[in-house]
């Protein structure tokens, strides 16, 4: 008869990390990114690959909304992904 183990109110995550020592291997986490993580113009101009001008023109129009910070423009990195929709479905 083979021993069973039985685990009850235990997470995956937790076992993982019981286990860690015993199977001398690191587990890696991905970083999570903040909801609501603010990025600058320059940072938004290199993720969509647009000059100023033309994000300046998105921002006018109401295509993305802009957000300041001091006196910095920033945006929020969420609404720009939201603001990309594709051509065709």
């Amino acid at each position: 008869m083979e021993a069973q183990i039985f685990l009850n109110g235990i997470t995956v995550e937790q076992l993982a990390k019981a286990l860690e020592p015993l199977l001398g291997v690191k587990t890696v986490t991905e970083p999570q990114q903040p909801e609501n993580d603010f990025i600058t113009r320059d940072a938004v101009c290199k993720l969509l690959s647009i000059n100023k001008t033309t994000l300046w023109k998105h921002t006018k129009t109401g295509k993305l909304k802009s957000y300041g910070i001091g006196n910095r423009v920033m945006y929020k990195r969420t609404e720009v992904f939201e603001a990309v929709k594709p051509l065709k479905e």
